[in-house]
């Protein structure tokens, strides 16, 4: 393992048995990189820290959960605040109409502020991981997770079998995530064999 992954698994461990001193390194450790992530998402400083803030109450009342096995404590996190950023960003959506998710996914108009750099990199490595993916799974994908619609939406929307939108979308975010684990984006866990390459399938 790692040994600054091992050293945070055990800060982790300890600050969820009520150890400040533990939180406190946990804490400077990480806030920034779950801020960087979050606003990268939201592009939004009070939401983000809404969010930053969120992570660390779930990671105190969950930090048992976290398995090494599986990936490093970033990786973890990471996880966990995309996912809290996609909550957020769906209930948002939800009184949007059904829009076309190719339009919804491109960059707004203008200069990026904030840590241009990084989310460069991160709309890169995204764009790359999409236009891999079939035409009918990228578009499942970003009709499900940007333009945030439930499978049945879109289903009746595309006017398909719901276990065929399902399809779309579980073969495409096993692709996605081969790309990302080549790109360096999240790590592979060892003898997962969820992340063993797929046969290529046409949907």
């Amino acid at each position: 393992m790692d040994p600054h992954n091992e050293a945070m698994a055990e800060a982790l461990a300890q600050m969820c048995e009520g150890s400040t001193a533990a939180f406190d390194e946990f804490y400077g450790c990480y806030a920034p990189f779950i801020m960087k992530i979050a606003y990268g998402q939201t592009q939004d400083w009070m939401e983000a820290e809404d969010i930053c803030q969120d992570i660390f109450l779930e990671v105190l009342r969950k930090g048992g959960a976290y398995d090494a096995s599986r990936g490093t404590v970033k990786a973890w996190l990471a996880v966990m605040t995309r996912s809290r950023c996609i909550d957020r960003q769906r209930r948002k959506a939800r009184t949007e109409p059904i829009a076309d998710p190719e339009v919804l996914h491109r960059e707004p108009d203008g200069p990026l502020q904030e840590d241009a750099a990084v989310r460069k990199l991160q709309c890169e490595a995204l764009d790359h991981a999409l236009q891999t993916l079939p035409v009918n799974q990228r578009k499942a994908i970003l009709g499900s997770y940007y333009a945030a619609h439930t499978h049945q939406e879109l289903a009746d929307s595309w006017s398909v079998p719901l276990g065929t939108v399902k399809s779309w979308i579980k073969y495409g975010v096993a692709n996605m995530r081969r790309q990302f684990i080549k790109q360096g984006w999240i790590e592979q866990p060892e003898g997962d064999p969820s992340y063993e390459p797929l046969q290529k399938r046409k949907f």
